[in-house]
C-alpha cells in the first residue's frame, strides 16, 4: 500500500536528482516528461465516471482496466439471466474499490509520476540509480 511519506520522499529525491543533471539532459528530460507525465484530476474524474476501468487506462494500466470492464460485463450478465444478486454483489465490489481508488487518486497518479521520473532520469543520464538519489 502506497504511503504518502514514502512517496513524497522518493519525489523530492527525483527533484534533487533532476537539479543535477545537465542543462541539456534537464532540457530533454522535461521535454519526454510533459508529454507522459499524468494528471490527478484527470484521472480521478475518470475514475468517477459511471464505466469502471477508464481511470486505469490513463495510467497506461491494461490488464487492470480490462479486468475491470469484465467484472462490470460479467454483472451485467448476471443481470440479463435473472441472477440480480450476484450481480448486486459483483458490482458492490468493484466499485468500493473504484471509490477507495477514487480517494486515493492523488497518490496514485503522483506515485505513477515519480515511477515516469525514474524511468526518464535513467535513459537521461544512465548511471542514475535510485540509491544514488537517496
Amino acid at each position: 500500500m502506497l504511503r504518502q511519506e514514502d512517496v513524497d520522499r522518493e519525489e523530492e529525491s527525483l527533484r534533487r536528482a533532476i537539479r543535477e543533471l545537465s542543462d541539456e539532459q534537464r532540457s530533454e528530460f522535461y521535454q519526454s516528461a510533459q508529454k507522459a507525465i499524468r494528471d490527478p484530476d484527470t484521472y480521478a474524474a475518470l475514475n468517477w465516471f459511471f464505466v469502471v476501468g477508464l481511470h486505469h487506462f490513463y495510467l497506461r494500466r491494461w490488464s487492470r482496466g480490462i479486468i475491470d470492464l469484465s467484472c462490470l460485463f460479467i454483472a451485467l450478465g448476471f443481470f440479463m439471466s435473472g441472477w440480480v444478486w450476484p450481480g448486486i454483489c459483483l458490482l458492490i465490489v468493484v466499485y468500493t474499490w473504484e471509490l477507495w481508488q477514487l480517494f486515493r487518486s492523488q497518490i496514485i497518479v503522483q506515485d505513477w509520476n515519480n515511477r515516469l521520473y525514474r524511468d526518464l532520469l535513467r535513459r537521461c543520464e544512465p548511471a542514475y540509480s535510485p540509491r544514488k538519489a537517496h
